[in-house]
Protein backbone atom coordinates (compact mmCIF):
# COMPACT_ATOMS: atom_id res chain seq x y z
CA UNK A 1 0.00 0.00 0.00
CA UNK A 2 2.57 2.34 0.74
CA UNK A 3 4.82 1.72 -2.31
CA UNK A 4 1.21 2.49 -4.25
CA UNK A 5 1.30 5.73 -2.58
CA UNK A 6 4.85 6.40 -3.47
CA UNK A 7 4.28 5.86 -7.00
CA UNK A 8 1.09 8.11 -6.89
CA UNK A 9 2.71 10.80 -4.87
CA UNK A 10 5.66 11.15 -7.46
CA UNK A 11 3.70 10.82 -10.48
CA UNK A 12 1.81 13.97 -8.94
CA UNK A 13 5.09 15.39 -8.28
CA UNK A 14 6.37 15.46 -11.90
CA UNK A 15 2.87 16.56 -13.07
CA UNK A 16 3.40 19.56 -11.15
CA UNK A 17 6.51 20.28 -11.87
CA UNK A 18 6.28 19.74 -15.74
CA UNK A 19 2.91 22.50 -15.51
CA UNK A 20 5.39 24.98 -13.61
CA UNK A 21 7.72 25.04 -16.98
CA UNK A 22 7.82 25.67 -20.59
CA UNK A 23 9.48 23.23 -22.77
CA UNK A 24 10.94 24.43 -26.13
CA UNK A 25 10.80 21.32 -28.57
CA UNK A 26 13.14 22.20 -31.19
CA UNK A 27 11.72 22.95 -35.03
CA UNK A 28 12.60 20.97 -38.00
CA UNK A 29 13.94 23.32 -40.05
CA UNK A 30 11.97 23.90 -43.41
CA UNK A 31 14.07 24.21 -46.74
CA UNK A 32 14.42 27.64 -48.52
CA UNK A 33 14.92 28.06 -52.59
CA UNK A 34 18.08 26.85 -53.65
CA UNK A 35 20.94 29.88 -53.41
CA UNK A 36 23.90 29.35 -55.38
CA UNK A 37 26.90 31.83 -53.75
CA UNK A 38 29.81 32.90 -55.65
CA UNK A 39 33.31 32.25 -53.81
CA UNK A 40 36.19 34.07 -54.87
CA UNK A 41 39.63 34.57 -52.92
CA UNK A 42 42.51 36.16 -54.41
CA UNK A 43 45.89 35.22 -53.69
CA UNK A 44 47.26 36.72 -50.19
CA UNK A 45 50.19 39.16 -50.92
CA UNK A 46 51.72 37.76 -47.86
CA UNK A 47 53.49 34.12 -47.08
CA UNK A 48 53.38 31.41 -45.94
CA UNK A 49 49.85 30.90 -47.17
CA UNK A 50 47.47 28.70 -45.17
CA UNK A 51 43.71 27.78 -46.92
CA UNK A 52 41.52 25.90 -44.40
CA UNK A 53 37.73 24.68 -45.63
CA UNK A 54 35.21 23.76 -42.81
CA UNK A 55 32.23 21.99 -44.21
CA UNK A 56 29.55 20.25 -42.58
CA UNK A 57 27.87 17.69 -44.33
CA UNK A 58 26.83 17.47 -47.75
CA UNK A 59 28.85 16.89 -51.09
CA UNK A 60 32.20 18.92 -52.06
CA UNK A 61 34.21 19.05 -54.90
CA UNK A 62 37.97 20.16 -55.02
CA UNK A 63 39.87 20.66 -57.97
CA UNK A 64 42.96 22.84 -59.88
CA UNK A 65 42.27 25.61 -61.76
CA UNK A 66 41.69 28.63 -59.85
CA UNK A 67 43.41 31.87 -61.08
CA UNK A 68 43.42 33.19 -57.16
CA UNK A 69 43.48 31.19 -54.54
CA UNK A 70 39.93 29.82 -54.13
CA UNK A 71 37.50 30.16 -56.98
CA UNK A 72 33.86 28.37 -57.62
CA UNK A 73 29.95 28.07 -55.76
CA UNK A 74 28.06 27.38 -53.07
CA UNK A 75 24.61 25.95 -53.86
CA UNK A 76 22.58 25.80 -50.44
CA UNK A 77 18.67 25.44 -48.90
CA UNK A 78 19.34 26.95 -45.92
CA UNK A 79 20.74 30.18 -44.40
CA UNK A 80 23.11 28.68 -42.02
CA UNK A 81 24.59 26.87 -44.78
CA UNK A 82 25.98 30.41 -46.09
CA UNK A 83 30.04 30.46 -46.79
CA UNK A 84 32.02 32.76 -45.30
CA UNK A 85 35.44 33.78 -45.88
CA UNK A 86 37.87 35.05 -43.26
CA UNK A 87 41.02 36.37 -43.86
CA UNK A 88 44.02 37.65 -41.42
CA UNK A 89 47.08 37.88 -43.35
CA UNK A 90 48.14 34.75 -45.21
CA UNK A 91 46.06 32.67 -43.41
CA UNK A 92 42.38 32.53 -45.27
CA UNK A 93 39.12 30.34 -43.95
CA UNK A 94 36.22 29.44 -45.56
CA UNK A 95 33.58 28.36 -43.68
CA UNK A 96 29.54 27.73 -43.05
CA UNK A 97 28.27 30.87 -41.42
CA UNK A 98 27.40 27.84 -38.37
CA UNK A 99 29.27 25.17 -38.62
CA UNK A 100 28.06 24.23 -35.37
CA UNK A 101 24.67 24.15 -36.41
CA UNK A 102 23.66 20.85 -39.21
CA UNK A 103 19.91 20.39 -38.73
CA UNK A 104 18.92 17.27 -40.94
CA UNK A 105 15.94 17.03 -43.32
CA UNK A 106 14.84 15.03 -46.09
CA UNK A 107 15.89 17.94 -48.51
CA UNK A 108 18.85 19.21 -47.54
CA UNK A 109 21.44 20.57 -50.00
CA UNK A 110 24.97 22.09 -49.50
CA UNK A 111 27.31 21.67 -52.45
CA UNK A 112 30.71 23.30 -52.68
CA UNK A 113 32.24 23.12 -55.79
CA UNK A 114 35.52 25.09 -55.77
CA UNK A 115 38.91 25.20 -57.87
CA UNK A 116 42.31 25.75 -56.16
CA UNK A 117 45.16 27.76 -57.36
CA UNK A 118 48.70 26.22 -57.34
CA UNK A 119 50.14 28.56 -54.88
CA UNK A 120 52.18 26.95 -52.40
CA UNK A 121 50.59 26.34 -49.43
CA UNK A 122 49.05 24.66 -46.41
CA UNK A 123 45.58 23.38 -47.56
CA UNK A 124 43.01 21.94 -44.37
CA UNK A 125 39.74 20.61 -45.04
CA UNK A 126 37.41 19.73 -42.11
CA UNK A 127 34.04 18.39 -42.71
CA UNK A 128 31.20 15.91 -40.90
CA UNK A 129 29.33 13.35 -42.82
CA UNK A 130 29.65 14.19 -46.31
CA UNK A 131 30.66 13.23 -50.08
CA UNK A 132 34.08 14.15 -50.96
CA UNK A 133 35.42 14.46 -54.80
CA UNK A 134 39.13 15.65 -54.32
CA UNK A 135 41.75 15.72 -57.22
CA UNK A 136 44.96 18.20 -55.71
CA UNK A 137 47.25 16.97 -58.97
CA UNK A 138 48.94 20.10 -60.04
CA UNK A 139 48.83 22.22 -57.15
CA UNK A 140 51.61 23.20 -54.76
CA UNK A 141 50.88 22.01 -51.56
CA UNK A 142 53.71 22.27 -48.05
CA UNK A 143 51.30 20.19 -45.62
CA UNK A 144 47.72 18.94 -46.56
CA UNK A 145 45.47 17.92 -43.51
CA UNK A 146 41.67 16.23 -43.96
CA UNK A 147 39.74 15.12 -41.24
CA UNK A 148 36.41 14.36 -41.53
CA UNK A 149 33.88 11.94 -39.90
CA UNK A 150 31.22 9.77 -41.68
CA UNK A 151 32.32 10.33 -45.15
CA UNK A 152 32.68 8.83 -48.42
CA UNK A 153 35.95 10.40 -50.34
CA UNK A 154 37.99 9.93 -53.17
CA UNK A 155 40.89 12.02 -53.33
CA UNK A 156 43.36 12.00 -55.89
CA UNK A 157 47.02 13.56 -57.25
CA UNK A 158 46.72 12.62 -61.00
CA UNK A 159 49.53 14.89 -61.63
CA UNK A 160 52.84 15.08 -59.26
CA UNK A 161 51.71 18.26 -56.89
CA UNK A 162 54.44 20.87 -57.36
CA UNK A 163 55.92 21.47 -53.95
CA UNK A 164 57.48 18.94 -51.81
CA UNK A 165 55.24 18.11 -48.83
CA UNK A 166 56.04 17.36 -45.67
CA UNK A 167 53.41 15.88 -44.23
CA UNK A 168 49.94 14.21 -45.07
CA UNK A 169 47.65 13.63 -42.81
CA UNK A 170 44.07 12.20 -43.16
CA UNK A 171 42.06 11.04 -39.79
CA UNK A 172 38.72 10.01 -40.32
CA UNK A 173 35.60 8.13 -38.51
CA UNK A 174 33.85 5.33 -39.98
CA UNK A 175 34.01 6.12 -44.08
CA UNK A 176 34.65 5.11 -47.15
CA UNK A 177 38.29 6.42 -48.39
CA UNK A 178 39.95 6.05 -51.83
CA UNK A 179 43.24 7.86 -52.14
CA UNK A 180 45.33 7.50 -55.31
CA UNK A 181 47.80 8.73 -56.87
CA UNK A 182 50.22 9.09 -53.57
CA UNK A 183 53.13 9.02 -54.86
CA UNK A 184 52.47 12.22 -56.97
CA UNK A 185 51.81 13.47 -53.55
CA UNK A 186 55.69 13.91 -53.03
CA UNK A 187 55.30 14.13 -49.21
CA UNK A 188 57.98 12.98 -46.74
CA UNK A 189 55.87 11.53 -44.05
CA UNK A 190 51.68 10.12 -44.55
CA UNK A 191 49.64 9.69 -41.21
CA UNK A 192 46.20 8.10 -41.59
CA UNK A 193 44.23 7.01 -38.96
CA UNK A 194 40.42 6.10 -39.37
CA UNK A 195 37.84 4.06 -37.46
CA UNK A 196 35.80 1.12 -39.04
CA UNK A 197 35.43 1.18 -42.98
CA UNK A 198 36.45 0.63 -46.23
CA UNK A 199 40.11 2.44 -47.19
CA UNK A 200 41.93 2.10 -50.40
CA UNK A 201 45.68 3.85 -50.33
CA UNK A 202 47.36 3.77 -53.73
CA UNK A 203 50.64 4.63 -53.86
CA UNK A 204 50.87 4.76 -57.57
CA UNK A 205 52.22 7.94 -59.42
CA UNK A 206 56.46 9.39 -59.53
CA UNK A 207 57.80 8.79 -55.75
CA UNK A 208 60.64 11.16 -55.91
CA UNK A 209 62.17 10.59 -52.59
CA UNK A 210 62.36 7.73 -49.25
CA UNK A 211 58.86 8.43 -47.58
CA UNK A 212 57.16 7.11 -44.53
CA UNK A 213 54.01 6.13 -44.24
CA UNK A 214 52.05 5.45 -40.38
CA UNK A 215 48.49 3.64 -40.76
CA UNK A 216 46.48 2.78 -37.17
CA UNK A 217 42.86 1.82 -37.71
CA UNK A 218 39.69 0.15 -36.21
CA UNK A 219 38.03 -2.63 -38.14
CA UNK A 220 38.31 -2.41 -41.53
CA UNK A 221 39.55 -3.48 -44.75
CA UNK A 222 42.79 -1.94 -45.55
CA UNK A 223 43.68 -2.09 -49.15
CA UNK A 224 47.48 -1.02 -49.92
CA UNK A 225 48.33 -0.71 -53.61
CA UNK A 226 52.41 -0.35 -54.59
CA UNK A 227 53.63 -0.68 -58.12
CA UNK A 228 55.60 -3.13 -58.90
CA UNK A 229 59.17 -1.96 -58.78
CA UNK A 230 58.85 0.48 -56.34
CA UNK A 231 61.06 -0.57 -52.50
CA UNK A 232 58.59 -1.14 -49.94
CA UNK A 233 58.79 -2.04 -46.72
CA UNK A 234 55.52 -2.99 -44.83
CA UNK A 235 55.46 -3.39 -40.93
CA UNK A 236 51.82 -5.02 -39.57
CA UNK A 237 51.01 -4.50 -35.83
CA UNK A 238 47.95 -4.96 -33.77
CA UNK A 239 45.25 -7.14 -33.42
CA UNK A 240 43.21 -9.99 -35.23
CA UNK A 241 43.90 -8.93 -38.88
CA UNK A 242 44.17 -11.29 -41.63
CA UNK A 243 47.15 -10.34 -44.52
CA UNK A 244 47.08 -11.16 -47.66
CA UNK A 245 50.31 -10.50 -49.69
CA UNK A 246 50.65 -10.41 -53.42
CA UNK A 247 53.52 -12.94 -55.04
CA UNK A 248 56.09 -9.96 -55.57
CA UNK A 249 56.06 -9.41 -51.73
CA UNK A 250 58.29 -11.29 -49.38
CA UNK A 251 57.45 -12.13 -46.03
CA UNK A 252 59.45 -12.47 -42.55
CA UNK A 253 57.34 -12.40 -39.50
CA UNK A 254 54.65 -9.29 -39.34
CA UNK A 255 57.10 -7.42 -42.13
CA UNK A 256 56.66 -7.50 -45.80
CA UNK A 257 59.29 -6.34 -48.53
CA UNK A 258 58.69 -5.48 -52.06
CA UNK A 259 61.80 -4.77 -54.10
CA UNK A 260 62.75 -2.54 -56.85
CA UNK A 261 64.55 0.51 -57.55
CA UNK A 262 64.79 3.85 -56.70
CA UNK A 263 63.09 5.34 -53.34
CA UNK A 264 61.71 3.65 -50.80
CA UNK A 265 58.54 3.60 -49.03
CA UNK A 266 58.10 2.27 -45.27
CA UNK A 267 54.82 1.47 -44.08
CA UNK A 268 53.93 1.18 -39.82
CA UNK A 269 50.46 -0.14 -40.04
CA UNK A 270 48.60 -0.69 -36.83
CA UNK A 271 45.06 -2.50 -37.48
CA UNK A 272 42.76 -3.13 -34.39
CA UNK A 273 41.18 -6.21 -36.97
CA UNK A 274 40.29 -6.49 -40.55
CA UNK A 275 41.86 -6.85 -43.62
CA UNK A 276 44.96 -5.80 -45.12
CA UNK A 277 45.33 -6.53 -48.88
CA UNK A 278 49.14 -5.66 -50.24
CA UNK A 279 49.00 -5.38 -54.18
CA UNK A 280 50.28 -3.73 -57.32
Amino acid sequence: MFRKLFVLFAILALASLACGFNIDVPKVPTPGPDVIDTISVPTPAVEPVSLSLSFGAGEMTLAPGASGLVEGTATYNYAAFKPEVHTDGGDVRVQMSDIHSFPAFKDLKNLWDLKLGDTPMDLTVEAGAYKGNFEFGGLALNNLTVKDGAAQVELAFSEPNLAEMSVLHYETGASDVRMSGLANANFSMMDFSAGAGDYTLDFSGDLQRDASVKISTGLCNLIIVVPEGVNAVVTVDGGASNVNAGSNWSVSGGTYRQKGEGPTLTFVIDIGAGNVTLTK
